[in-house]
């Protein structure tokens, strides 16, 4: 028995990372089993900021499925697909532009700041595509009438504009739509490893997708106490990247690594090693799945086309609902 039906959805941006993985596909991994998912690789929405070149968007569609169907999100139990392969998307948001006040789009806290910091990277995003983003995010969801949806507090003013459009419909039109409710996720924030935010731009990130090599690796690279210069040094575990990874993935010895450290009875690369033997043993099924659909890449597609083809069934009904509240049937 779910609880209610969940609407989420990532942009196919480039490869992800365990910053990602920990964001937010962790806890979608979690609610699969509670409610009834639709999770949808929004290529539309990447085009609101990278139009001028699409030429990776399929490449990295398939990557962010590998990445999805690794962390062991289940085809069969949730509604996997493209947003571009459901055209009711589209459809849907051509409507509700038209009935959303400009203002509403203009006033979105987000809205002004992206404009001026993307701008200053050299990019023209003055376009109306970049400005409705929370029509057609809108849109995603209300067309499965998601009433759940998992959102950071950073998000929450995009899904209260949702509920504005939603209560605006339903009192212009027919009371079609639920109002949909943010479930903030409480997530663990990872930091790159320089100790600063994990971002590919930054070049600090640990592949999602890195063999246990590599990401042993990633893990020898970490910076640590910068105070703790020889193995006889005390150490200060809190400013340290590598025990905020263990207090994430060797929970269960972090009193213990602490301790130590502070006491030096452990040096920093017997830390390091204790660390990426966790993080390999805790992420070993996903790398073992992602290796088997690497094996199968049409698999991968089946996957996506399935999950279009019953992504669609939804959406058709909702359609037809809404072209008669409108009387365009």
């Amino acid at each position: 028995m779910t609880k209610g039906r969940i609407f989420s959805g990532m942009q196919p941006s480039g490869k992800f990372h365990l910053g990602n993985y920990m964001g937010a596909l962790e806890n979608w991994v979690k609610l699969q089993h509670e409610y009834e998912c639709f999770f949808s690789i929004v290529d539309w929405h990447a085009l609101t900021s990278s139009y001028e070149d699409t030429s990776k968007i399929p490449e990295r569609i398939h990557e962010m499925a590998l990445d999805w169907l690794s962390a062991g999100l289940d085809p069969e139990r949730n509604v996997i697909f493209v947003q571009s392969h459901v055209k009711e998307h589209a459809e849907l948001h051509l409507l509700l532009s038209m009935m959303t006040p400009l203002s509403w789009l203009e006033r979105v806290p987000t809205y002004k700041d992206k404009l001026q910091q993307l701008g200053v990277q050299g990019k023209d995003i003055n376009t109306y595509g970049f400005l409705g983003y929370p029509e057609l995010m809108t849109a995603d969801i209300i067309l499965y009438k998601a009433d759940i949806i998992p959102v950071g507090e950073d998000q929450l003013p995009h899904l209260e504009l949702s509920r504005e459009i939603v209560r605006r419909f339903n009192n212009l039109y027919q009371p079609i739509f639920p109002e949909p409710k943010p479930s903030l996720s409480k997530s663990a924030i990872l930091p790159g490893i320089d100790g600063r935010k994990m971002s590919k731009s930054y070049g600090n990130e640990i592949p999602f997708a890195a063999s246990p090599d590599e990401l042993r690796a990633r893990v020898r690279l970490m910076v640590t106490d910068p105070n703790r210069v020889k193995r006889t040094d005390l150490g200060n575990p809190d400013v340290c990247t590598v025990y905020t990874f263990h207090k994430i993935f060797n929970a269960e010895q972090s009193n213990e690594i602490a301790q130590s450290c502070r006491q030096a009875t452990i040096g920093c690369v017997d830390c390091k090693k204790c660390l990426a033997d966790k993080m390999v043993n805790n992420l070993a099924d996903m790398h073992v799945r992602r290796q088997e659909l690497e094996k199968n890449p049409g698999r991968v597609k089946e996957i996506l086309v399935y999950g279009g083809e019953r992504a669609r069934v939804v959406a058709a009904k909702t359609m037809e609902e809404v072209r008669q509240a409108m009387n365009l049937a």
